[in-house]
């Protein structure tokens, strides 16, 4: 059960953080994997994610994409690419972790588990940036981006340390999420 189970929470966690930031989902999942960290192993294919060099690689990606993103318009155009780079983040990461399975299957496992989710939360968290920046100017949209990677960071470092916690969190987010949309969309409606 927990062959499965367990690596399904924890791939789908790291996939829903890699849709809000794509690199630092990866960082620290190299980082627990590089210092054996949480007792955290991946399949043998990604072991790759556990070198110094995959390491030091997203450490400078993340830091380039978590700047990026509080500068108001650059922030968007993050965004939007981080509609393909964070769905390829995500099957990266859901892949890396089904640590007891064949390779090929651990990649299938991970385009079909990862991929879709972070591209569900990187469509939500880019509806949530327009919204900010049609009703705000792009004034709010640097908190909003503080928000997110605090978001991310926890997001991911969950997963990594309870992963069984993993859909509660995911719904609840989902929720606020739609709430802030709806809440958003009604304030510019009324301003019109």
């Amino acid at each position: 059960m927990s062959t499965w189970v367990l690596p399904l929470f924890l791939g789908v966690g790291l996939a829903a953080a890699c849709g809000f930031r794509a690199f630092l989902p990866l960082l620290l999942l190299s980082a627990a994997v590089h210092f054996d960290l949480a007792g955290l192993s991946v399949n043998h294919s990604f072991a790759w994610i556990g070198s110094t060099n995959a390491l030091v690689a997203l450490s400078i990606a993340a830091a380039v994409e978590l700047l990026a993103d509080v500068i108001p318009y650059v922030d968007n155009l993050v965004s939007l690419i981080g509609n393909v780079t964070g769905p390829v983040a995500g099957a990266v990461a859901a892949g890396s972790v089904f640590a007891s399975a064949d390779p090929s299957t651990a990649a299938i496992a991970g385009i079909i588990v990862g991929a879709p989710t972070a591209l569900a939360f990187s469509a939500t968290q880019t509806g949530v940036r327009a919204v900010s920046t049609a009703t705000t100017g792009g004034i709010a949209n640097p908190f909003i981006s503080v928000i997110e990677s605090t978001l991310t960071f926890f997001m991911a470092l969950l997963a990594i340390l309870l992963p069984i916690l993993i859909p509660i969190m995911l719904a609840g987010l989902l929720y606020v999420a739609w709430r802030l949309i709806r809440r958003l969309r009604r304030r510019r409606a009324v301003a019109v």
